[in-house]
């Protein structure tokens, strides 16, 4: 991580009283999650690099809970999401109407599949403009992986930040959590790359998220690569799957 992001975030996160994570111990109910044998073999094959009992654990995710998924793409997260919450909790996945419609490749197509698998009863699909986010009733967690910086792009909209991240706001409890992942871009580069490398700088997700009520929880670090020198397209072969990507707590107070 470039030293300019990191003087950034420690200084949000001493502002908001957070503190950077270790990684999380997986408790039992999100281990079983993961072995769910109706996960596809392929989206298991990729546990070891996304890391998705770390990062469900720092979430605070457990039995019970409504989620809220926005772009859930081939639906990786949002299958472990459905174990998670289990028979009494649900899973709200939101595709924007934008992705569907100007995607070249079929990214919404697993996501969307979902709403018509009956191994995941409690999950519900929505699609709708960007813009229009909305819950069906008050949700625990709002989250998003590798698709915070597509809200900037020109296929989105772009989405209104704005209205978008007042949106999220609106749809969580007092005292729920939004957990944003994204791949790091270079520090100071505001979201020039967006569109280019599929890559934000970490301080326009702070600065956008906490405009709309948002306090820094947390940062953590276990998809942190200090390897990666910000400047390579996301799915180069060189990088993919190995980028260095940000995680950020947030909470509604």
């Amino acid at each position: 991580m470039h030293k300019a992001i990191w003087i950034f975030l420690a200084s949000a996160l001493a502002l908001t009283g957070a503190a950077a994570q270790p990684a999380h111990a997986v408790p039992s109910y999100i281990a079983a999650a993961l072995a769910d044998p109706d996960r596809p073999a392929d989206q298991v094959a990729r546990d070891g690099l996304r890391k998705p009992g770390e990062v469900i654990s720092f979430a605070g995710m457990k039995p019970g809970d409504r989620i809220g998924e926005i772009m859930p793409a081939s639906g990786y997260f949002t299958r472990i999401f459905s174990r998670v919450a289990g028979p009494r909790g649900r899973v709200y996945a939101f595709v924007p109407i934008e992705e569907v419609r100007n995607c070249l490749w079929s990214e919404t197509d697993g996501g969307l599949a979902l709403a018509h698998d009956p191994h995941y009863p409690n999950v519900h699909v929505s699609v709708a403009p960007v813009d229009e986010y909305r819950a069906a009733e008050p949700l625990d967690v709002v989250f998003t992986a590798q698709n915070y910086h597509d809200l900037h792009d020109p296929f989105m909209g772009p989405a209104d930040l704005k209205v978008f991240d007042a949106n999220v706001f609106r749809a969580l409890k007092h005292g729920g959590v939004f957990l944003v992942i994204d791949h790091a871009a270079e520090a100071g580069s505001g979201v020039r790359d967006t569109n280019t490398l599929h890559r934000i700088d970490p301080a326009v997700i702070v600065k956008e998220v906490e405009a709309a009520g948002f306090k820094l929880a947390a940062e953590g670090n276990m998809l942190r690569n200090p390897a990666d020198a910000h400047t390579l397209f996301v799915f180069d072969p060189r990088v993919r799957g190995r980028t260095d990507q940000v995680v950020l707590k947030f909470a509604k107070p």
